[in-house]
């Protein structure tokens, strides 16, 4: 992709900015969602019992909604993921952004993973959600990323995402670049956590990122390097 093409109303749109933090409140979901549309943001990210309000906030506007899943340790029961996504869906959620089990990956038990995944697959596919995979690859050898992205896309995820934003080093250009190649057109990629200026944004789109999870799209937009957090 030439610089030329890489424009902020181009970049805003490839953002899932995430209001997910313990403390927020339903006016940060108001300040965040009315940033969002003003900024051309292309998603906005909260938590589930947040879904309905982004949804009533955003409808029409062009900024859509995804709802974390299983957040932010993954270790939820495949059933209460699945209601989970049933009841964000409900709400209004455009996207689901749900954390694999990485305890049972590293367990060596894929099966499990797979099924995981792909019973939150089986609540948003029929309604044309898309699920995005968080595997905190901070957590991962690059071996590893490349087996949970073969996962993801056998169980039938949209996306594959680095990172919960919560949890040790965020995206990385190593990390990236295998899932970009594992994925290789049957996935998207999204990475997510630690991008907080314009530069390190500017980087993962070259590489051919498809989307990017940021906590602060207006200060990245304007430029502005962000400190500390998301």
């Amino acid at each position: 992709m030439s610089d030329r093409a890489i424009t902020k109303e181009f970049v805003a749109k490839m953002m899932d900015h995430a209001v997910l933090k313990p403390a927020m409140t339903d006016e940060d979901i108001r300040t965040a969602a009315a940033m969002c549309v003003a900024r051309g943001v292309g998603d906005l990210c909260v938590r589930p019992t947040d879904t309905a309000l982004a949804a009533s906030l955003l409808k029409d506007t062009g900024t859509t909604v995804a709802v974390v899943v299983g957040f932010p340790h993954g270790a939820n029961r495949t059933e209460v993921k699945a209601l989970e996504a049933r009841l964000a869906i409900e709400d209004g959620a455009d996207e689901l952004d749900m954390v694999m089990n990485i305890g049972k990956f590293l367990s060596g038990d894929y099966e499990f993973v797979r099924r995981d995944i792909a019973a939150v697959v089986a609540e948003a596919k029929p309604k044309g959600v898309v699920v995005k995979v968080i595997f905190e690859t901070c957590l991962l050898a690059l071996d590893q990323v490349a087996k949970a992205c073969e996962l993801a896309i056998e169980a039938g995820a949209d996306f594959v995402k680095t990172s919960t934003g919560f949890n040790g080093e965020g995206a990385t250009p190593e990390a990236v670049g295998v899932m970009l190649k594992s994925c290789a057109g049957r996935a998207k990629v999204k990475p997510s956590g630690g991008i907080r200026d314009w530069d390190r944004a500017v980087m993962f789109v070259k590489m051919g990122a498809d989307r990017l999870g940021v906590g602060s799209a207006d200060k990245i937009l304007d430029g502005a390097k962000v400190e500390g957090g998301y």
